[in-house]
């Protein structure tokens, strides 16, 4: 995926504990992410920079509508056209970049205030479209993991395979020639294109997102082969044109389906008791919210024209239409209040509809096709 200045918006949410998906104009913000971002106001950590024209210039926590920011601009004008970015995973305030297509395989280490601070080349690699990258740690050695994915096939079939190399992350930023490891994959039901790749931050393992109107999430095998072709099998769909994906650092799930507009309006990552909060604002569309148990949360509340929803650490799905608000919970409790007054508490299994100007309705067990509908249009492995 290519960003060129000001092309696409990303939001942060990965500060909450994200894993996500993320569809059109929009690319994530976590171990793995991909062109322009800008972060929420109270957003803690997270990864957002946005290309620079190519003569270059920096502009640091600019304001920008809905409260949120642009935290610097690439002041590298070589880096023309950001396909990929990802936050070091040891080296605290360093974002690693590389370029779409047409350049040699090569990354930047960039700093919080937008400038190079190191440029490495791959010596056994090359570019034919590298389209996104991801950043792991080793959990045996604790060293940080590098994923830069040349997974582009503009045509759907160029390509008898694809690649995606893996690089230990330098110690020292300064300029380097690194070695790094080829894994080629095939898919297992035909070439296609894809933008995003993901790995796991518990298990290591890697997940390709194809980029398709009927989109498809293929995990590779647990166990790479660099002896030969190893086969992406499809275990979910994809949004419609995912541009990119990501896991947050801590592996906890925040799945955004298709047509979703979501914002990350506050956060607060150390409130009372110790416990992060944050309050997203859902547009229109539908998520899936899985929050792990640490860190502490002292409660999530999701936002819709018609309702609020707020849990501590549940598993649970919202979804807003012009219609109203739908919310149904899988494991845990969530407290379900109208905008216009009136208040439930939901238990796994059940449900509730709040139309616009109404209280919540009575929760209702809902039947297994609505729930396996709405876990279809969410689903992550």
């Amino acid at each position: 995926m290519g960003c060129r200045t000001g092309a696409i918006l990303v939001r942060l949410l990965a500060v909450l504990g994200v894993i996500a998906v993320w569809t059109g104009l929009s690319a994530p913000g976590a171990y793995g992410a991909g062109g322009t971002a800008r972060a929420a106001d109270g957003a803690a950590g997270g990864a957002a920079a946005q290309a620079g024209p190519p003569n270059g210039w920096a502009k640091q926590r600019t304001r920008e509508r809905n409260g949120e920011e642009i935290l610097f601009h690439f002041t590298d004008p070589r880096i023309t056209e950001s396909s990929g970015l990802a936050v070091s995973p040891t080296h605290k305030g360093i974002y690693y970049t590389h370029n779409d297509s047409s350049d040699e395989p090569r990354f930047f280490a960039v700093g919080a205030d937008g400038r190079t601070r190191a440029t490495f080349t791959l010596a056994n690699a090359t570019a034919r479209d590298w389209e996104g990258m991801a950043a792991s740690v080793d959990r045996a050695t604790g060293k940080g993991v590098l994923w830069f994915a040349d997974i582009g096939d503009n045509l759907n079939g160029a390509w008898p395979d694809i690649s995606v190399y893996k690089v230990i992350e330098p110690e020292r930023m300064a300029d380097a020639t690194l070695r790094a490891v080829r894994y080629r994959f095939r898919y297992e039901d035909g070439p296609r294109n894809a933008e995003g790749i993901m790995v796991h931050p518990g298990t290591g393992r890697l997940y390709v997102v194809s980029k398709e109107f009927s989109g498809s999430i293929y995990a590779a095998p647990t166990k790479l082969r660099t002896d030969r072709v190893n086969i992406l099998r499809r275990v979910g769909p994809a949004p419609i044109m995912a541009t990119d994906a990501a896991y947050s650092p801590d592996g906890s799930s925040f799945v955004i389906g298709e047509r979703c507009s979501v914002s990350l309006t506050a956060f607060d990552g150390a409130g009372d008791g110790g416990g992060a909060s944050a309050l997203v604002d859902l547009i229109e569309g539908i998520l899936r919210l899985a929050l792990s148990p640490q860190p502490a949360w002292n409660g999530l509340e999701v936002r819709t024209a018609t309702a609020i929803a707020a849990v501590r650490s549940t598993e649970w799905i919202v979804e807003s239409a012009p219609e109203g608000t739908a919310v149904f919970v899988v494991e845990g409790a969530v407290s379900v209040s109208g905008r216009a007054g009136g208040e439930v508490l939901l238990q796994p299994g059940y449900g509730t509809d709040v139309p616009p100007g109404g209280a919540p309705g009575e929760p209702k067990r809902w039947g297994a096709a609505r729930v396996e509908s709405a876990l279809a249009r969410t689903r992550l492995p």
